[in-house]
């Protein structure tokens, strides 16, 4: 079925008509298409005659126009042509045969389950329902052809007219089965099913309606599938919402082949070869992905940028376009006079235009989310700042649904999504009545509150929940920042200070440092609550840490500590002297770092805070270590395991064994260092924890190759560098060590810290002191750049017994002697009869 197009001859009647009527309402052209929601340069062009009127745009205009009965019909009737102003004649609907479909991609689905509807029991009426341009008719079509054998009464199509009547609509339907009138369709109908195919209802729902109810009860072997920008409105009427196509995710790489099994990369690269003959080049693909996925997968959409691809490349395209879509316009069709101007902002703008005041309002408002959302957030955002809501959010949403503006996808709770062209578009209605401001503060503080509420379980046994349900929101978590940051300071802060946990466990330390800096600097923030204010000094620290800049917000934590001191905020206490435990140990201030990691053991024992107590406990271990006294490291370490299971913190127990298999390794007991490693690798793959996970792979590794089992050590060093972003050995190089000539000094100048003395301690097992001299001193230089001075120690102790020469061996000597007394390290004794060899 094609649109019913006006014919030539009523474009100058049109065009002056309408101009007429924006003077007589005293209407510029950019304030008509501000109300109509369409392009001022359509309104333009319509004035001028230079562009054939659009049924869905002349009904926007109308509507903005405020035309109503007789004076709309003889309107609407101008722009088909249909003579003069004076009252149209209802014209009967273009009684039309099915022509075969066009090629469908992605919509087998679809097809396969709206055929089975129709030929199944109960659905003599199913509606395809969605934005225009989404494929409604192409859809109806071919599912049409496909069931034309259950229907031995024929298959036939009608198209609806805007001022058809119920009496109109019937008529049409009788002459397309054969018969001359209405009432003679029972006994044309009565050898079996047929089948009609009803194309844009929303013309005229009422006479479609209508018609429809009368043909239940006079030809009820009569099935109806109908298309239109929402439902008829029957009882038993089957909704079908037409979604768009499938989009490629955003990490889909940049493999065409894989690229392009996605429908919505199908269609688009189908149009673009009707346009463009050379295939793409490999620097387009990552356009192809970034454009479909911004075109929303709306096919309407897909093939009006396709269309570009005569003049542009698919980069050009995205850069031109991926901004504002909503500007794509193409000729869709060609007169021998003119051509016909679709355009993406006036198809989007019929159906907005469909919803009811409220709905319009409400669209404007969830047009803030930048993904999906749940009912929950839905409901908060559309509430008011008092947090009142005019009404149950549901009903609502089942509307869009319905519509095709709202699309659903899987069964968590973060499953609905406003198609990406009509965010766009009721993000330009938000902008245009001056709300767009109160509409995203509303969505900043919502989504600050949920990252408060969820900012204690990334803390806990609900650690990974926790950071799936920020993972969801990710970029509505972003946006939010960026607004506020600009407009709402207060509200920044608050969500900024909530996330660095998530944002440490994502690898976003240093974005996530820079937004906290920036808005604690910010002087509009000085007045902030000063709790808050603490948790973003605190969460800066830990973000600092990540990358070796610690001890640069020493003095941003000591502060937070003493504001929730004032405070008596116990969890903000006990958070700051965890972090000032690390930080003076990495800054040289043992005596400091234990008191604070002391000081919090009392009060989370005296509060009754396992988790805490656990946490004090871990932190403490390490000064143990540092003494040299591993059996008080063990204890330290079974209390942490002990009080990580009472409270269910799966991720504090998985590091809990990994420091135990680390003890152990260093007492010498390798087996039971393997195993418990194995067993925290095992968990911290489940919780997603590569950094911790890959140092306990380390712990794997060194335990394999100091009891002599090297095959299995080597192929753990396999597995460590697929964590990290390190460089390979050079080629040439042997199974796992190499001669000091074979591999060269930058070849390995970028390995981990776990990956050299791993290498290392191979090398020296073979007896290769050389490169494991080498090895060990690459090891020393990445685990310094970490600040974990007892590797370090480790790795010269390796590095002295592994070097010949006298000058070398008395120089890693002074080196090891200078790391001990900065860290405070006593040797373990068969560390000390290692250098004393």
């Amino acid at each position: 079925m094609t649109p019913d197009h006006a014919p030539d001859q009523g474009s100058t009647a049109f065009s002056a008509a309408l101009r007429a009527k924006r003077r007589a309402a005293g209407l510029t052209q950019a304030e008509l298409a501000g109300r109509a929601g369409v392009g001022v340069r359509t309104v333009r062009d319509l004035e001028r005659g230079r562009s054939r009127p659009q049924r869905t745009t002349v009904d926007l205009i109308a509507t903005a126009l405020g035309l109503t009965g007789k004076e709309r019909s003889g309107f609407l009737g101008l722009a088909r042509g249909q003579g003069t102003e004076a009252p149209a004649v209802p014209a009967v609907p273009a009684a039309i045969g099915l022509p075969q479909p066009g090629e469908l991609i992605g919509r087998d689905l679809d097809a396969s389950e709206v055929a089975a509807l129709l030929t199944g029991v109960g659905h003599q009426t199913v509606s395809l329902v969605g934005l225009a341009g989404v494929g409604k008719t192409g859809l109806a079509l071919t599912v049409a052809h496909q069931v034309a054998e259950q229907h031995p009464g024929g298959v036939a199509g009608i198209l609806v007219s805007e001022v058809s009547t119920p009496a109109d609509v019937l008529t049409a339907i009788a002459s397309v089965f054969g018969v001359g009138r209405a009432a003679d369709l029972a006994a044309r109908l009565a050898a079996g099913p047929a089948l009609l195919v009803v194309d844009a209802i929303e013309r005229a729902p009422g006479a479609v309606a209508e018609a429809r109810d009368w043909l239940g009860t006079s030809a009820p072997t009569l099935r109806v599938l109908a298309t239109g920008r929402h439902p008829i409105g029957l009882p038993g009427e089957r909704v079908w919402p037409v979604a768009p196509l499938e989009v490629p995710p955003a990490d889909v790489g940049a493999d065409l082949e894989t690229v392009a099994r996605y429908p919505a990369a199908a269609l688009f690269l189908a149009r673009l070869r009707q346009v463009r003959r050379e295939p793409l080049e490999p620097a387009e693909v990552g356009a192809l992905v970034g454009l479909v996925r911004r075109l929303g997968g709306l096919p309407l959409a897909l093939e009006l940028a396709a269309a570009r691809g005569r003049v542009l490349d698919l980069n050009e395209i995205l850069n031109r376009y991926g901004d504002r879509v909503l500007d794509l316009a193409g000729p869709a069709q060609r007169t021998a006079k003119e051509a016909v101007t679709v355009s993406l902002r006036d198809a989007v703008a019929a159906s907005y235009q469909v919803l009811e005041a409220d709905e319009r309002r409400a669209v404007r408002r969830l047009s803030a989310f930048r993904n999906r959302w749940s009912v929950e957030l839905a409901e908060a955002v559309l509430a008011d700042d008092a947090g009142n809501l005019a009404s149950d959010p549901v009903p609502l949403l089942d509307r869009l649904i319905a519509l095709g503006l709202v699309s659903v996808r899987g069964s968590g709770p973060f499953r609905f999504r406003l198609l990406d062209v009509v965010r766009d578009f009721a993000t330009e209605r938000a902008a245009a009545n001056g709300e767009l401001g109160r509409i995203r503060r509303r969505h900043a503080s919502v989504f600050a509150r949920l990252a408060a509420r969820t900012a204690p379980d990334l803390a806990g046994a609900k650690f990974s929940a926790a950071v799936s349900r920020l993972d969801d929101i990710a970029s509505d978590l972003w946006a939010a920042l960026a607004y506020s940051a600009n407009d709402d300071p207060h509200t920044a802060l608050q969500l900024a200070a909530s996330l660095p946990r998530w944002w440490r466990f994502r690898g976003r330390d240093v974005p996530g440092r820079q937004w906290l800096r920036r808005l604690l600097d910010d002087p509009r923030t000085a007045d902030a609550d000063p709790v808050v204010r603490a948790w973003a000094g605190v969460g800066l620290a830990q973000l600092a840490i990540e990358h070796g800049a610690g001890q640069d917000e020493l003095p941003a934590v000591e502060a937070a500590l003493a504001e929730f001191q004032r405070a008596g905020h116990l969890t903000g206490e006990l958070a700051g002297r965890s972090l000032l435990t690390a930080l003076w140990m990495a800054n040289g201030g043992y005596d400091e770092a234990r008191r604070h990691g002391e000081a919090a053991l009392a009060m989370a024992t005296e509060a009754g805070r396992v988790r805490d107590m656990a946490v004090a406990q871990n932190n403490l271990t390490w000064h143990e270590i540092r003494a040299g006294d591993l059996r008080a490291a063990r204890r330290r370490l079974a209390a942490v395991d002990r009080l990580a299971a009472e409270c269910g913190e799966h991720r504090l127990r998985a590091l809990a064994w990994a420091n135990l298999a680390e003890v152990a390794r260093l007492d010498g007991r390798y087996a039971e260092a393997e195993a418990l490693a194995r067993r925290a690798v095992t968990a911290l793959s489940e919780i997603g924890d590569p950094g911790h996970r890959r140092r306990a792979l380390g712990t794997i590794g060194l335990a394999l190759a100091q009891s002599g089992r090297l095959d299995e050590a080597t192929a753990v060093l396999a597995e460590i560098r697929s964590l990290t972003a390190s460089p390979e050995p050079a080629a040439g190089a042997r199974e796992s060590g190499a001669t000091a000539n074979q591999l060269g000094a930058g070849s390995r100048a970028g390995e981990s810290g776990e990956v050299a003395s791993v290498e290392a301690m191979l090398a020296l097992q073979r007896g290769d002191r050389e490169l494991a001299a080498e090895w060990f001193t690459l090891a020393a230089r990445a685990y310094a750049g970490d600040r974990d001075l007892r590797d370090v120690a480790e790795a010269l102790v390796g590095l002295v017994a592994s070097t010949d020469e006298p000058e070398a061996k008395m120089a890693a000597r002074d080196w090891l002697s200078s790391i001990c007394k900065e860290g405070g390290i006593t040797l373990l004794p068969r560390e000390r009869a290692l250098i004393e060899k």
